[in-house]
């Protein structure tokens, strides 16, 4: 066999979304795409907002004298002097431009921290449920995965984390909103997870660094705005992509962002740039590097994911299932009606439905269902999603 026997478990394991998407594809091929209702996969439904457009007009017709030239290793200086004025504004902190590495999108700026920060065998600590590519994430830079759980809400289970904690630990990993939950963890919480984690730095004698992975960061509901994580931990670093804020998911642009608190800040930096080039992930996407520059105020319209999760939820609930209300992101969390959430899905399939298994991201019996979808496969949706449960329960 071509390929190493670490590869092959990982395939046999690998994401329950990417499965079930290819699912999808048979099955509308088989009963048409109208009869198949695929909430699998967060790909974002909203196009760009105008000003992305706006931006990539005027770059086509008035291209800066080396556009697409290679360029210093963690980007264009003007790039990420403008998204740190930016983010001086959003967070009130003294981002500089060399706090800022542009990315390949918020897994390579993962990709890039993680290589970066751990030695073999040093462990990072995320909090079920999580995006599953983090496992592999981690073990890329021969890290050790560590699991917390999150209460029964999905909000952060200090106790649990902290029990996770050991001198080894050189990063928690966050998400906030969450993938898949939509919680999204408050300035209080978050500010008692920094103290928990500076309490412990100081007696390891080095950093534990907080990894926030907040591609949705934008996207909350309800008038609320996501608290800042630089605010409760000094030793901070934002991962972000442009993939759902903007609608960007096929151009792979986004970047990491240091703490101007962070105590090995101007390391660090220097680490990220050196990894971004020997990793292969340089560079960012020139054009997509300007384009993002221009489009820092800009968002997707919230209010249509806002829209289809009220719809969703409401129908959910009606049917009779139970969940946590998403603050944020695109995605439902519920229970399945049967502990077996595998079967369930079975289940789902039979009335053609798609959804991911909460096993594949840590938490059984639950289901994730992604609403980045047309209304109108909400609506469809929900009285397969009843023959289903009652199908499940013997109701029916």
């Amino acid at each position: 066999m071509a390929i190493s026997a670490k590869i092959q478990d990982f395939m046999t394991r690998a994401s329950f979304i990417r499965k079930m998407f290819e699912e999808g594809v048979r099955m509308r091929r088989e009963f048409g795409a109208e009869n198949v209702f695929d909430f699998s996969l967060g790909n974002p439904i909203l196009e760009p907002p105008p000003e992305v457009h706006a931006a990539i007009r005027r770059l086509l017709e008035k291209p800066p004298p080396g556009l697409h030239r290679y360029m210093p290793n963690a980007g264009f200086p003007e790039v990420r002097e403008r998204i740190a004025a930016h983010l001086r504004e959003e967070f009130g902190e003294a981002f500089e431009a060399e706090d800022l590495i542009m990315t390949t999108g918020a897994a390579g700026a993962l990709n890039i921290v993680l290589k970066s920060i751990l030695d073999p065998g040093d462990q990072v600590v995320v909090v079920a449920p999580f995006f599953p590519e983090y496992r592999f994430y981690v073990d890329n830079h021969q890290g050790e995965l560590r699991v917390a759980e999150s209460d029964a809400d999905f909000d952060l289970d200090l106790a649990s984390l902290e029990g996770c904690l050991t001198p080894r630990t050189r990063a928690v990993l966050i998400n906030s909103p969450n993938n898949p939950t939509g919680r999204m963890y408050s300035a209080e919480r978050l500010r008692e997870l920094g103290e928990l984690l500076g309490r412990f730095g100081q007696r390891t004698g080095h950093p534990i660094t907080l990894l926030a992975d907040d591609p949705y960061r934008k996207l909350v509901y309800d008038g609320a705005r996501a608290p800042s994580p630089f605010a409760a931990h000094p030793d901070t670093v934002l991962l972000t992509s442009h993939s759902k804020d903007l609608g960007l998911a096929g151009e792979r642009i986004g970047y990491a962002a240091i703490s101007p608190r962070h105590q090995d800040r101007r390391a660090l930096s220097g680490a990220l740039t050196f990894v971004n080039r020997t990793l292969g992930y340089v560079n960012a996407p020139a054009l997509f590097q300007r384009v993002a520059a221009e489009a820092q105020r800009a968002t997707v319209d919230v209010g249509k994911y806002q829209a289809l999760r009220d719809r969703l939820c409401a129908g959910m609930a009606d049917i009779g299932y139970q969940f946590f209300r998403p603050q944020g992101a695109f995605y439902l969390y519920p229970r399945t009606p049967i502990p077996d959430d595998v079967e369930f899905i079975r289940i789902l399939q039979r009335h053609r439905v798609l959804a991911v298994p909460g096993c594949g991201f840590a938490r059984p019996g639950h289901m994730r269902l992604s609403y980045s979808v047309g209304m109108a496969e909400v609506e469809g949706a929900l009285a397969p999603l009843r023959a289903a449960f009652e199908e499940a329960t013997g109701r029916g």
